[in-house]
C-alpha cells in the first residue's frame, strides 16, 4: 500500500513514512514486515528461542524474561531482540517476553511474574515495584538517563485525508467527532493522553478548572476505552472513532505497516518518557544489564528511532530530527508536580479527579 501523507494543519507537521532516511532500510523493513502481519495480533506473551544462532564460547548464553507495555512488542521481537542476539553479549540468549497494558504488567510483576527487565511507560507503575521492594528506590540515580529508554509524544491519528479536519485539541470536543483513547486505570498511554489534554489548556493560559473541564468533555466524547494503547489502536483500525489519541510511535508503526492513516503532532503536547529497570531479584541480572546497555547504545537507540520512538540519546535524536517534529508547546509531566503528584491527584481510584469522571461514565477503575 502507499503510505498516506501525514496531516499538518496548524500543528507541527509530521512527515511521510516513506521519507525516512534511505540508509536505514533494513531494520525499518523488518519492522514494517512484522506489523504488516497484523497489528491486531500484537499483545500477550511469546518465547524467542534465538535458536538459529550457534552458541560460541564468547556468547552470553542464558535467558531473559522481558516484561513490557503493549506498544513496543513488534520492535522488540522483530528488530531489537534479534539484533541483541547478534552481539557477543546477546549470542545464545533466549527471550521470554510478556507485553500488555502497563498497569496490568506492573501488578503481574508485583504478584510474582518472572522478570529480568521491566519496561513500562509511566513512573507510578515502576514505583509500585519499588514499594514492593522489587526495584531499587535509587534506580534513577543508578541508571543512565535516569532510567529512561525511549521517548514519544501524544498525537492525533485520523482517517486518510483527515475527513473531519481534526488538527487541534478543540476539535476533539466537537459533536460530530468520536474519540478513541484507552482506559487510564489500566493503560499508561491513556494517562499520558489525559495529561496532554489537560496540559495543553494550561499551556494556552487556561486555569486548572478549565483544563479539567476539557478532560471531562473529551472523555464524554470518547466512544471506546480499551485496556491498552495497542488495543485502542486496533479498535480505531477496526473502524470505530474519528480520531485516536496515541503514541507517535504507534502511528508511525501502523503507517509503515501499510495502514491507511494520518497523524498530527499538535502544537501543544506532552513528552512521553518510558522507563526500563532491572528487578533486584532478577535471576539473569547480568544478561539484563547487557540488554539495557544495548538498548541505550548507538545501535539500540537507532533501532528505536527507526521504529518510530524518539531516542533519549540526543546525538541519535539529532540524526532523526526530520522524522520527529519539535512541537512549539512541548511540555513534560514535571509541569504538574511529577508522576507522584499526578497519580494521586488525577488517577487515585477513590479520590482522583479523573476517577470521578470515569466512574460517572461507567468506566472500570481497575
Amino acid at each position: 500500500m502507499n503510505s498516506p501523507e501525514l496531516s499538518g494543519g496548524g500543528a507541527a507537521n509530521a512527515r511521510e513514512a516513506s521519507a525516512r532516511p534511505r540508509g536505514r532500510k533494513l531494520a525499518a523493513g523488518l519492522l514494517a514486515l512484522a506489523l504488516a502481519g497484523g497489528v491486531a495480533a500484537c499483545g500477550g506473551s511469546s518465547d524467542d528461542s534465538g535458536g538459529d544462532a550457534e552458541a560460541s564460547g564468547g556468547g552470553g548464553s542464558g535467558s531473559l524474561d522481558l516484561v513490557a507495555y503493549s506498544t513496543p512488542q513488534t520492535v522488540y521481537e522483530e528488530v531489537i531482540q534479534p539484533a541483541f542476539q547478534e552481539t557477543p553479549e546477546g549470542e545464545g540468549v533466549d527471550f521470554s517476553s510478556s507485553f500488555g497494558a502497563s498497569g496490568d504488567q506492573s501488578r503481574a510483576v508485583e504478584a510474582g511474574q518472572p522478570a529480568d527487565f521491566v519496561h513500562l511507560p509511566i513512573e507510578p507503575d515502576i514505583t509500585r515495584l519499588v514499594d514492593a521492594d522489587l526495584v531499587s528506590p535509587d534506580y534513577a540515580e543508578e541508571y543512565d538517563y535516569e532510567g529512561k529508554i525511549q521517548d514519544s509524544v501524544v498525537v492525533f491519528i485520523t482517517r486518510p485525508g483527515n475527513p473531519e479536519d481534526i488538527t487541534e485539541w478543540d476539535d476533539l470536543l466537537r459533536d460530530d467527532v468520536d474519540v478513541i483513547t484507552p482506559n487510564p486505570f489500566t493503560s499508561g498511554g491513556a494517562r499520558w493522553n489525559i495529561m496532554a489534554a489537560y496540559g495543553q489548556v494550561i499551556e494556552n493560559g487556561g486555569s486548572e478548572e478549565e483544563a479539567l473541564t476539557f478532560v471531562e468533555d473529551m472523555l464524554r466524547n470518547t466512544v471506546v476505552q480499551d485496556a491498552s494503547a495497542r488495543d485502542s489502536l486496533n479498535t480505531f483500525l477496526g473502524g470505530q472513532g474519528d480520531v485516536a489519541l496515541s503514541y507517535e510511535n504507534e502511528a508511525i508503526g501502523a503507517i509503515n505497516a501499510g495502514e491507511e492513516l494520518e497523524y498530527t503532532v499538535p502544537d501543544e503536547t506532552i513528552l512521553i518518557e518510558t522507563l526500563g529497570v532491572i528487578p533486584t531479584a532478577a535471576e539473569n541480572a547480568d544478561t539484563a544489564t547487557a540488554f539495557r546497555d544495548f538498548l541505550l547504545s548507538e545501535e539500540g537507540q537507532t533501532l528505536f528511532a527507526e521504529g518510530g520512538y524518539r531516542p533519549v540519546d540526543e546525538k541519535i535524536l539529532d540524526q532523526f530530527k526530520d522524522d520527529f517534529p519539535d512541537p512549539p508547546g512541548l511540555f513534560d509531566i514535571e509541569e504538574f508536580g511529577g508522576w507522584e503528584t499526578v497519580a494521586t491527584e488525577f488517577f487515585d481510584p477513590e479520590n482522583g479527579k479523573v476517577a470521578d469522571v470515569e466512574a460517572e461514565l461507567g468506566v472500570p477503575l481497575e
